[in-house]
């Protein structure tokens, strides 16, 4: 049987890592941000390489979200999937949810921030992903009745090793070494966007070591921030501790 892990975060986090050190494992099948397509077709966003996106994707989310809900494509016991929160949109049913292990990778706000805006230029609430992380977060709590396990980056970069141990223990899992390091380069199972977005992601071969580095927000930014906050924090609270 399946155990289907589902990794909800907004963007400029340390998703596409996290999905790197679970698919060095030999028991695990990753997906990379299933609802990509759909969300850039409806939404008419203008992402980099958004045709070749959609093409590859697809836009029919009823039959992502049945993919999602089932056993992995080569029939392993682990089925991690990384998405985006903002991807989820209010057409796309939620059943499918209560079939995953639902786990949220949040990041401070103005980092997130930051770091979108060198990347992207001028960023939106809703771009950034914390009002929906935030909603899905008590939606799935909600649904299981349980607290859904959150995984804050920050901390995280401090101990990945710890944090990994403990987060395999809540899944009840073993926890596999070879998720603290993986052979740089792009991967089959990288999505078709990994050009636009993952060069630190092929050059690493592991977790970065965190560094604080100075911040400097223009006044709109630092609005985005502190609107985002409240949401960032409601989640923090519950955050895996290492």
């Amino acid at each position: 049987m399946t155990k289907r892990i589902a990794m909800w975060s907004g963007p400029r986090n340390i998703s596409t890592a996290m999905m790197r050190a679970w698919e060095n494992r030999d028991d695990c099948d990753v997906w990379d941000e299933p609802l990509y397509g759909h969300y850039l077709h409806k939404t008419g966003i203008p992402h980099p390489g958004v045709d070749e996106i959609i093409a590859d994707q697809g836009t029919d989310w009823a039959s992502i979200i049945d993919q999602c809900a089932s056993d992995s494509p080569r029939q392993k016991p682990l089925f991690y999937q990384k998405h985006m929160t903002l991807h989820l949109l209010p057409e796309i049913d939620r059943d499918w949810l209560s079939s995953l292990t639902n786990c949220f990778l949040i990041r401070e706000p103005e980092r997130v921030i930051a770091s979108y805006a060198a990347v992207r230029g001028e960023a939106s609430l809703d771009d950034i992903g914390f009002i929906q992380q935030a909603e899905l977060f008590d939606y799935v709590a909600q649904m299981s009745g349980e607290i859904p396990i959150v995984i804050d980056s920050r901390e995280f970069l401090l101990n990945p090793e710890a944090t990994l141990r403990t987060l395999c223990g809540r899944l009840e899992i073993a926890f596999d070494d070879r998720m603290l390091s993986w052979l740089s380069g792009p991967r089959d199972s990288d999505g078709v966007w990994a050009k636009y977005w993952y060069d630190s992601v092929w050059n690493s071969t592991g977790f970065a070591p965190y560094v604080e580095k100075p911040l400097k927000l223009e006044s709109r930014e630092q609005s985005i921030a502190d609107q985002a906050r409240p949401y960032y924090e409601r989640l923090y609270q519950h955050r895996l501790q290492g």
